[in-house]
């Protein structure tokens, strides 16, 4: 598994220009990435072109990773995220048709399931089966669908501060126990 020192060191060769160090991190966090970006589009066409947006982005961008503010991993999801959001919205503009032919009719897939099923996809997983249903669920909310605090708080009906303490605790627990 790749260690978040790793990725801030390859993040930095990035910034340098290094792009043998693009295409490590490609290889090693595109699976994930593009779960993330299928999650919130549900279209394979459209999340490969979000990951590869992303992946653009981290290249001009790579010298704006600050590692006091956070690791890799969380840096390059949001970035994926942000983009997915985006182009999310962009559909939003389209008018869709009742008619199942033209590929209007929504999938819901099951979020988990999308992420990798390379060994830390398969860590992941376990590791948000271990959480209790609420934090499970908040994350689940928050890093894959994109939803805000207040969206969540608001789609399960309980108290803003519920929902970021739930999602806070669930994040601890997922760090503990994928370290």
């Amino acid at each position: 598994m790749q260690t978040d020192d790793d990725l801030k060191d390859l993040l930095g060769r990035v910034a340098a220009g290094d792009r043998d160090a693009l295409r490590a991190i490609y290889l090693r966090q595109s699976t994930r990435l593009f779960g993330i970006a299928m999650a919130i589009l549900r279209d394979r066409t459209a999340a490969a072109d979000v990951l590869q947006e992303g992946f653009l982005r981290v290249w001009q961008r790579a010298g704006q990773f600050d590692p006091e503010r956070g690791d890799g991993a969380t840096w390059l999801s949001a970035i994926v995220r942000y983009a997915s959001l985006d182009a999310a919205r962009a559909r939003g503009r389209e008018i869709p048709t009742d008619d199942p032919s033209l590929g209007d009719t929504m999938v819901e897939p099951e979020a988990i399931g999308l992420i990798a099923a390379d060994e830390e996809g398969k860590l992941l997983r376990a590791c948000l089966e271990r959480l209790p249903a609420a934090n499970r669920q908040g994350i689940i909310m928050a890093f894959v669908h994109g939803l805000s605090h207040p969206e969540i708080a608001v789609k399960l009906g309980q108290p803003l501060g519920t929902v970021k303490s739930w999602i806070r605790r669930g994040l601890l627990n997922l760090r503990e126990c994928l370290t």
